[in-house]
């Protein structure tokens, strides 16, 4: 038998507005990151940045991680200077989640990294961003809306062990992609213009850059689920 395993999920810190307060700092992430998890099997907990030398006693407590999506990462991480569209407004953030990444990798932990959580990932190793898609590209939807595309997994990987269909359609919000690729890992999906869309290392390290939790396909976070499950004890 198994125990529900607990799934670390990495939120904003942000100004937010509610009742009577106005412009309350404020650690908040979208619903349907928690309820995907539950959905797949999972018990949520969030994460909310703090010191980032903490981030290894606090993976201890979990089973599996998952770095959300939000704005751009500092290109300051990976040796660039900003593009004029480049929106940078995180950095406790980009510290906390970066160390995260990387206890979660020493240690092993499953981890999926979703949207800015896989190019996240992909710096940590070691890669770099492009920080602005051509203008027009389908990958960008419009405000308060996902936009969509198929992306196609490459043979061989664990991802299209997952999907195996030729192309599967993902809900997707980015404007930032992949451009040099982070050692250790491998480059898992693409979209039909050669943009990388899912990403994969040694152990359960998976990151894409679509958005599962605005989706019914519970597939992705299925698989994070099971590579966390924790045996229950006997006796």
């Amino acid at each position: 038998m198994t125990t529900r395993p607990v799934i670390g999920i990495s939120t904003y810190l942000t100004e937010a507005k509610w009742d009577h307060w106005d412009a309350q700092r404020a650690v908040l992430l979208p619903h349907r990151y928690p309820l995907l998890v539950q959905e797949a099997g999972g018990i949520p907990l969030l994460l909310p940045p703090q010191a980032p030398e903490t981030a290894p006693d606090l993976l201890a407590r979990v089973d599996g991680l998952v770095i959300a999506g939000g704005p751009d990462v500092n290109p300051s991480l990976y040796g660039a200077q900003p593009h004029p569209k480049t929106r940078a407004f995180a950095p406790e953030r980009d510290l906390w989640e970066a160390a995260l990444l990387r206890a979660a990798l020493a240690a092993g932990l499953p981890l999926l990294g979703i949207c800015r959580g896989m190019q996240l990932l992909n710096v940590v190793c070691g890669g770099s961003l492009i920080q602005h898609l051509e203008d027009g590209a389908d990958h960008l939807g419009t405000p308060n809306h996902y936009g969509s595309h198929p992306i196609r997994p490459l043979p061989g990987t664990r991802l299209a062990q997952l999907l195996p269909e030729t192309e599967v359609v993902v809900p997707t919000f980015h404007h930032q992609a992949v451009d040099r690729l982070g050692e250790g890992l491998t480059v898992s999906a693409r979209a039909g213009d050669g943009t990388v869309e899912a990403v994969e290392g040694e152990g359960f390290v998976l990151g894409v850059q679509w958005h599962p939790e605005q989706g019914t396909d519970l597939r992705v976070m299925e698989a994070l689920v099971t590579a966390a499950m924790v045996p229950t004890p006997v006796g």
